[in-house]
């Protein structure tokens, strides 16, 4: 069994890409098990001197569906990869911008997400300070952005170009190549084409 986190922000193209993947190889019952971990892309572009964007509630529409993803996560478990894929294929695919509630509702509602739980654990609050606790434990691999994936305690970041194919296997291959590199080639610290090979 390969055992990885993987981080995510639904504003992120490459992160759509690479989840979709593993979502996919998932569903086609690949051997890993992987925790998701919000982070936002946000905190690093904040004035200085301003709160930390997941305890500011004029920035809560940004981070929404990550708030919502983590009530998911945590509280409807079952229904999380579904929601998860739903939620970025609507940001991407439908350019839908997910900064309502509304919005959101309207992706999951089809797949079952309770929202009246969800309304209730975002009232607490609770799913931003996920949010926060999760930026906070990524910074101790110095992340910069997603996806990063941690495999054995070391992190890399990967910006990955597609979305899977119609044959589940392409992505499962793909993501065993990526996870074998970064469990066994520490040395290699960064390996970037020059351009974009198509």
């Amino acid at each position: 069994m390969t055992s990885f986190d993987l981080s995510y922000d639904y504003r992120c193209p490459f992160a759509k890409n690479i989840h979709l993947h593993v979502i996919t190889a998932l569903r086609a019952g690949a051997d890993f098990t992987v925790t998701f971990v919000p982070w936002t892309m946000s905190q690093g572009y904040r004035e200085e001197t301003a709160p930390d964007v997941w305890d500011d509630p004029a920035r809560d529409a940004e981070h929404l569906a990550l708030a919502v993803s983590v009530s998911v996560r945590d509280r409807q478990p079952e229904l999380f990869l579904d929601a998860h894929e739903a939620l970025f294929r609507a940001r991407h695919g439908g350019g839908v911008r997910l900064s309502t509630i509304e919005e959101v509702t309207a992706v999951l509602d089809p797949i079952g997400v309770d929202m009246d739980a969800v309304d209730e654990d975002l009232a607490t609050r609770r799913p931003f300070d996920v949010i926060g606790a999760s930026f906070r434990e990524f910074e101790r691999y110095e992340a910069f952005g997603v996806p990063t994936f941690v495999v054995n305690g070391d992190a890399t970041f990967v910006r990955y170009m597609t979305e899977p194919s119609d044959d589940a296997k392409d992505s499962i291959r793909a993501l065993e190549s990526l996870i074998s590199t970064m469990a066994l080639d520490p040395e290699l610290n960064e390996f970037k084409r020059t351009r974009v090979p198509y």
